[in-house]
């Protein structure tokens, strides 16, 4: 049996943690001389409201405003961190909740292999929290290569 990758998807958060996972997806792209994509996904949640009724207003700035912030990073982390590939990365951006828009790019983009770091929290805070990369894990059609990365709160 003969193990191919020709799409690789990096999702990011741009966490710390997260960006550990990322030499995984560059060196793996390189070896299978695959096409990478990096994707991130503005969590439909952020926007939280204050008070309720017909005067309450949304915290934070607009998603279009958070949207041209995530493209401008993207483009610097491409050219950061994604420089080094046989083909150039594709950098995505995408709203939503994220491990079901990632679980869908990677449908819809015939992506065979997802590379994501793991926070590696602890049993409290996962139950609490959830995970991301657990959801993924669980739901992607294709393999999902997890990367620990190092979290300083988990200390």
């Amino acid at each position: 049996m003969s193990i191919r990758f020709s799409n690789i998807l990096f999702p990011t958060d741009f966490s710390d943690v997260s960006m550990q996972a990322a030499p995984y997806a560059v060196e793996l792209a390189r070896t299978f001389d695959a096409q990478l994509h990096a994707l991130y996904i503005l969590d439909e949640a952020y926007q939280y409201w204050s008070g309720m009724g017909p005067e309450s207003i949304p915290v934070g700035p607009p998603p279009e405003e958070l949207l041209e912030l995530a493209r401008e990073r993207m483009l610097d982390f491409k050219a950061k961190f994604l420089s080094d590939v046989k083909r150039e990365a594709l950098v995505h951006i995408g709203v939503g909740r994220p491990f079901a828009e990632i679980i869908a790019f990677a449908r819809e983009h015939e992506i065979d292999l997802i590379v994501m770091a793991t926070h590696g929290r602890g049993a409290f805070a996962h139950a609490l929290l959830g995970s991301t990369t657990e959801k993924v894990v669980r739901k992607a059609e294709c393999p999902v290569l997890t990367v620990r990365g190092k979290d300083e709160s988990a200390d």
